[in-house]
């Protein structure tokens, strides 16, 4: 009897997790983490302001206080990992700080990480690289966006619902396939009703309340990104275009913190 028990709950549990985008990757083998930040300063980065440049920052947006990076938001910019990367898992916390500025002084507290990036600083808006981006912002961290140039040289595809949301897919494991060379994926459980404001907590939100530390992880898989928040999966992209490059954080008018920001490599496989 108890057996049956313990079969059957094993199979609820494997039921929710696949219905909730939960399900976990093939196993993986890894290195031993590198650190991508020595909580002492952005040694391995630099900075890019709009309108200013690279390692041009007199406004001191990007620091580094109590072993954390703070990024204030005051001018829109980013900080860039000097290396490439490829094939990796990349697990870092944030948290957001009271401030916003600017034109969103008043609109959801907004980050994000730019993963696979590629080409000329500020080739997007003037401000970043190209590349595909795991959206933090209120009710949406976890989002997708194809940061590209139009082309078929960024694109994603992934498993989709039906329905959009304000003219965007959602993520929903099994779904019809869909591409996509600009525009934004959804998380599987955003807030149909969200909006663009400060504070904005939706029904399925997995992200913990302003100031609280954030665990978001993201896996490069080959062509595929797999998105963690908080331990649950919460998107994923296959057929990634490209699948290697730097990694920016960004800056977007909201004061924001980031702490023990981890990069692990995958183990090559040995060849018989």
């Amino acid at each position: 009897m108890k057996m049956t028990y313990f079969i059957l709950t094993a199979l609820l549990v494997s039921l929710g997790s696949v219905i909730l985008g939960q399900e976990m990757p093939n196993s993986i083998q890894y290195r031993k983490p590198t650190s991508l930040f020595n909580g002492q300063n952005l040694k391995g980065w630099y900075t890019f302001v709009q309108k200013r440049g690279k390692n041009i920052d007199p406004k001191n947006v990007f620091t580094v206080v109590d072993q954390q990076i703070r990024i204030s938001g005051e001018e829109w910019g980013c900080i860039t990992t000097k290396k490439q990367y490829e094939n990796y898992r990349l697990a870092l916390e944030f948290r957001w700080g009271g401030k916003t500025e600017g034109n969103r002084i008043d609109k959801a507290r907004d980050s994000g990480l730019l993963l696979h990036s590629t080409g000329a600083d500020g080739g997007s808006s003037g401000i970043w690289m190209h590349s595909i981006e795991c959206q933090i912002i209120e009710g949406g961290t976890g989002d997708i966006l194809v940061v590209g140039d139009g082309s078929e040289k960024f694109s994603i595809t992934a498993s989709v619902a039906k329905e959009k949301q304000a003219g965007s897919y959602r993520y929903q494991e099994g779904g019809a396939p869909a591409i996509l060379n600009k525009g934004r994926l959804n998380w599987y459980g955003r807030d149909e009703n969200w909006q663009d404001v400060i504070g904005f907590k939706g029904k399925q939100d997995i992200e913990k309340p302003m100031g609280e530390w954030n665990h978001l992880e993201c896996i490069a898989n080959g062509n595929e990104i797999i998105v963690y928040l908080n331990g649950v999966l919460v998107n994923r992209a296959r057929e990634v275009l490209p699948s290697k490059g730097q990694i920016q954080i960004q800056a977007e008018g909201a004061e924001i913190y980031f702490r023990n920001i981890q990069l692990t490599k995958q183990k090559k496989s040995r060849k018989n």
